[in-house]
């Protein structure tokens, strides 16, 4: 597999814009963007220690 040149990059923008339409992008980058910063913010939760019961 080599890597992506312009030609690929241009065909698959124009495959995606026939697929979603201009206006469906903006909507779907958002959404992508929303869901990655749940995720982000849910594995820095995953991070911290569980308290104990006795820290009350």
């Amino acid at each position: 597999m080599g890597r992506l040149g312009t030609t690929e990059i241009i065909l698959i923008v124009v495959v995606v814009l026939l697929l979603f339409g201009g206006k469906k992008i903006p909507e779907l980058m958002k959404g992508l963007g929303n869901g990655i910063k749940e995720f982000k913010n849910a594995s820095k939760k995953d991070d911290t220690p569980p308290a104990s019961k006795n820290e009350e």
